[in-house]
């Protein structure tokens, strides 16, 4: 991968060489491997089930079902607890509950861009969006890569077009297009994502008057959207402001991916530090 030279001028910060994050526990290659003799089974399943159902209407549903944010109503560290009882069934790479994946993540981010402390509390949050698992929606509809619904499936989604040769979607002449119900360039803001925590995390969020600047907020919403910023599709629905927030996004999933191993920082260490974070950025308890 090519070096990264997006810089926030107003502070100086230059996005460099994502390599260098890489942990040696495990070889690069062999993260998000969905060779099918390689996978559990549940992960295979997981994603014949997302392509299957995540329809646009099934998606634009949920969007107005969980964006009333009339759930529950709890502080980001009472939902980073709750992920102590999920295990993502679309993750090949983890196996451990998710709130330990939210401290690695958070972690590796912290060490290496220590004047960022809104970038640090994102590794820690990005993922609470799945507490739609734990309150009985199917990880089908939570977990896993995203997509836009309404047009047709790229190449470069896990398990490829084909996957989705059951969705009802396909047999509608215009839904399943290139372009479907989009204008070119139209901007991701304006496209209808399968649903996931991605979307429903970035609406708590903004519903809830968060801190956290632009960038940190498009990483959240897009960091699941590994057809487009890392397998390069669906540039032709990107306007100018996601080109680029896209290299943000890759900054961020480096940390995302490749922080995962079964070495766990000591949490009850350094679990004041994100309780100060939150406090700074998302304090008191949010509407979800």
């Amino acid at each position: 991968m090519a070096n990264i030279d997006l810089i926030d001028d107003s502070q100086g910060f230059v996005l460099n060489d994502p390599s260098e994050y890489r942990p040696e526990v495990k070889d690069k290659s062999k993260y998000r491997d969905f060779r099918i003799h390689n996978i559990p089974d549940y992960v295979e399943k997981t994603y014949t089930n997302m392509h299957t159902s995540q329809t646009l209407e099934f998606s634009t549903q949920k969007l107005k079902d969980w964006c009333k944010l009339d759930k529950a109503e709890m502080n980001i560290m009472d939902a980073l607890d709750m992920l102590n009882e999920l295990v993502d069934e679309s993750d090949p790479d983890a196996d451990f509950p998710n709130s330990y994946h939210a401290y690695q993540t958070a972690e590796g981010i912290r060490k290496h861009h220590p004047d960022k402390d809104w970038f640090h509390l994102v590794g820690l949050i990005h993922d609470l969006g799945k507490v739609m698992a734990i309150w009985g929606e199917p990880q089908w509809a939570v977990v896993g890569d995203t997509f836009p619904v309404g047009c047709c499936p790229a190449p470069s989604i896990v398990f490829g077009i084909d996957s989705f040769k059951d969705n009802p979607d396909m047999l509608d002449e215009k839904l399943a297009s290139e372009l479907g119900i989009y204008d070119e360039h139209c901007g991701l803001d304006n496209v209808v994502m399968s649903w996931g925590h991605d979307e429903y995390l970035y609406r708590v969020l903004k519903g809830n008057n968060c801190k956290i600047p632009e960038e940190g907020l498009y990483m959240i919403r897009f960091h699941s959207f590994y057809p487009w910023h890392t397998g390069g599709d669906y540039e032709y629905l990107c306007n100018n402001k996601d080109t680029e927030m896209k290299a943000w996004v890759n900054e961020f999933n480096q940390f995302d991916l490749y922080t995962k191993s079964p070495d766990f920082p000591d949490v009850e260490e350094i679990k004041p530090y994100y309780e100060a974070l939150i406090e700074k950025y998302i304090p008191g308890k949010l509407k979800w």
